[in-house]
């Protein structure tokens, strides 16, 4: 550059000699461009220069750091590869893993639904005796509550079975005392055709016909009279009790235009008779009394046509109060 400078300064002179001034004002205006241009180029120079010498430490950092870089490049390769290595052996761990579990898994699969299978088996036998008990339990519930209706029946029926036996067992008593009684009030007439007993706590008074009336007649004799007036006074003042009088007689026929025409009429005259004389001579209750003929039907010895023409007396208790019971 600075011969170039020269050069055109010694052309400048040289060819000042020869040239106009119009030329050398041209040459010198062309030499202070030149000038001009030369410091600028110099100034340009130097900050080049200054650029090359930053681009120069520029560069040597970046080597430093280049060198830098490919020796963690060198260790960052060997440890990406340790690494790859590592990865590599655990991806075949992994692979490894991975088939046991999925065999693990295949045998829990089939297990799980075996033990599935066995679960719904059992849920079902499960659910089949939660309903079988669930009926045993309505059916027990059904019976408990029909076993309390039945123990509150067994202990009703008890307290009235012993109601009855209570009952029975007075009217028992009263039947005795009330046999005694008409024993000791006919007491005198004992041999002459009366007789007494008591069963199925009733009181049977049976008086023989010969003891009442005459052959073949409705109308009592005096000794019967007096044996019916005792037998009613001993009786009068008993209790609520039925009387009931039956006229038996024997098989032999009676041939009569009058009455009684038959044994039906001889026996509920004489049945009738016997009560009239017990009404008319005590305080008994009409209503209480009861006449009626059983006729030859009912002999009590097909041997003794005497012991077959009778009064038969039934005496019992009344019955309601029994009844009342039984029927709760």
């Amino acid at each position: 550059m600075r011969s170039l400078i020269i050069l055109s300064l010694f052309s400048a002179f040289t060819l000042a000699s020869c040239v106009t001034a119009r030329q050398y004002e041209e040459l010198d205006a062309r030499k202070k461009e030149c000038e001009t241009e030369n410091k600028a180029l110099k100034s340009a120079n130097e900050s080049l220069t200054t650029q090359v010498q930053e681009l120069q430490a520029e560069i040597e950092d970046i080597n430093k750091r280049t060198q830098a870089l490919e020796s963690d490049t060198t260790l960052l390769g060997n440890s990406l590869r340790h690494l790859r290595s590592q990865y590599d052996k655990i991806n075949e761990l992994n692979d490894i893993l991975m088939s046991k579990n999925t065999a693990i898994l295949d045998e829990m699969s089939a297990e799980n639904r075996k033990l599935l299978t066995d679960l719904e088996v059992t849920r079902t036998e499960l659910q089949e005796k939660e309903d079988r008990l669930n009926q045993l339990e309505s059916a027990l519930n059904a019976k408990e509550e029909s076993l309390n209706e039945l123990s509150a029946e067994l202990e009703d029926r008890a307290q009235r079975v012993d109601e009855l036996e209570s009952l029975l067992a007075k009217q028992q008593d009263a039947a005795n005392a009330l046999r005694d009684k008409i024993s000791a009030a006919l007491l005198g007439f004992k041999d002459k055709g009366f007789s007494i007993e008591q069963k199925n706590g009733k009181v049977y008074v049976s008086l023989e016909a010969q003891l009442l009336f005459p052959s073949g007649s409705t109308v009592i004799n005096k000794q019967g009279e007096k044996a019916l007036i005792d037998l009613a006074k001993a009786i009068e003042a008993e209790g609520d009790m039925e009387i009931i009088v039956e006229g038996h007689t024997d098989t032999d026929g009676i041939r009569s235009n009058t009455i009684p025409s038959d044994n039906w009429e001889l026996s509920v005259l004489r049945a009738t008779s016997v009560v009239k004389i017990m009404l008319g001579n005590s305080e008994i209750s009409p209503e209480i009394l009861a006449a009626s003929g059983r006729s030859e039907y009912h002999p009590v010895d097909p041997e003794d046509k005497s012991k077959n023409r009778r009064i038969e007396i039934i005496i019992s208790p009344n019955l309601n109060e029994l009844f009342q019971i039984i029927d709760g």
